[in-house]
C-alpha cells in the first residue's frame, strides 16, 4: 500500500523481487500524484498493480486481499521489506498451527540496523496463550510486519473503513480473537523498516487517538471504555491535535453506538492485561 512515495516503493519492490520465496506482490496505489503507478508499471511489470485513484487508507489492503489466491498474505509498507527466508518461516508456523491467524516479525530499523523499540514489548508480551503457541501471544499486530491467514482476514471483515488508517490493526486483531484465533510474535522472521520522511505525523496522531477511542467504545465494556478514555484525556498532549481527535471521536458516537459489539470475557481479560503495558510503553505515544 503506497501513496506519493515512489522512490521508497521502488526500493522496496527491488528488495521483494530478490527474495528466495519469489512471492507474488500486489501494490495498491492510494491515489499517488508523483508518478508512482507509472514507475511501477515500467520498472516492475511482474507486480499486480491496483489503482483505486483515491486514498482508501487501510482499506487499500482489503482491496488487495480480494486478489490474493494464496492461503497467507504478508503485509508490507512502501518503506519496509521482508528479509530473505522470513516469509517462508512465517508460512511454516501458520502451516503447523491451524489455530494461528497471524505471525508478527521482528522489526529492524534502517539504516542503523537496530531493533525497533516495539520489539521488546512484543517479545515480552504479558498475555498467556495455549501451550501450542510457537511464540509470545499478542493482543494486536503491526500490519507492515505481519503475515495473516487469508481466510481469517476475510472472515473478520478486514480493516475497518471507519478507522481509515493509524492504529487500525487493534480492531481487526480483537475481532480475530473474538472468533477464537491467536496472534504471535516470531523471532525467526524479520522485516526491515526505513521510516519515510514523507509522512504527516500530526495527522497520524489525530487519527490514531481517534481510532483508539473508537475501538474502546466499540468493543470494550463501558467501565473499561470509560477508564481508557479518561486515562487518554489525562495523558495526551493538551493541544489542538488532541482536541481535534476527541472532537472527531465524539462526532462518530452515533455510528459507534449502532455498531458497538462487546468482546467475550476471555478476550476482554486479555485487553485488561495489555492496558498496563500500554500505559508504560515508550514505543507508543500520541505525539507528533
Amino acid at each position: 500500500m503506497t501513496r506519493d512515495r515512489r522512490d521508497e516503493l521502488l526500493h522496496t519492490l527491488a528488495r521483494l523481487a530478490a527474495l528466495p520465496e519469489e512471492p507474488p506482490v500486489i501494490v495498491v496505489d492510494n491515489g499517488s500524484t508523483d508518478g508512482t503507478a507509472e514507475a511501477v508499471a515500467r520498472d516492475h511489470p511482474w507486480v499486480r498493480l491496483l489503482r483505486p485513484r483515491r486514498n482508501l487508507g487501510a482499506v487499500g489492503r482489503n482491496l488487495a486481499v480480494r486478489e490474493v489466491g494464496t492461503p497467507y498474505v504478508a503485509f508490507c509498507d512502501d518503506d519496509s521489506w521482508w528479509a530473505p527466508g522470513s516469509l517462508a518461516a512465517s508460512a511454516d508456523l501458520l502451516d503447523a498451527h491451524p489455530g494461528l491467524a497471524g505471525v508478527t516479525a521482528r522489526i529492524v530499523v534502517e539504516p542503523a540496523g537496530t531493533e525497533d523499540p516495539i520489539v521488546a514489548e512484543l517479545r515480552d508480551s504479558p498475555l498467556d496463550g495455549p501451550d501450542w503457541l510457537p511464540g509470545p501471544a499478542l493482543g494486536s499486530f503491526l500490519a507492515a510486519a505481519t503475515t495473516l491467514r487469508t481466510d481469517a482476514f476475510r472472515a473478520a471483515g478486514g480493516f475497518s473503513p471507519r478507522l481509515w488508517l493509524s492504529g487500525e490493526e487493534e480492531l481487526l486483531a480483537t475481532d480475530l480473537a473474538a472468533r477464537g484465533w491467536w496472534l504471535v510474535y516470531a523471532e525467526r522472521a524479520t522485516v526491515h523498516h526505513a521510516p519515510s520522511t514523507a509522512r504527516d505525523a500530526t495527522g497520524r496522531r489525530v487519527d490514531g487517538l481517534r481510532n483508539t477511542l473508537w475501538f474502546s467504545w466499540l468493543r470494550r465494556p463501558w467501565p473499561a471504555a470509560a477508564r481508557r478514555t479518561l486515562r487518554l484525556a489525562r495523558t495526551v498532549p493538551r493541544d489542538r491535535p488532541s482536541l481535534r481527535a476527541f472532537g472527531l471521536a465524539l462526532a462518530g458516537l452515533p455510528w459507534v453506538l449502532r455498531e458497538r459489539r462487546t468482546v467475550p470475557e476471555d478476550v476482554e481479560s486479555r485487553l485488561r492485561l495489555l492496558e498496563e503495558e500500554q500505559r508504560r510503553s515508550t514505543a507508543r505515544r500520541y505525539v507528533g
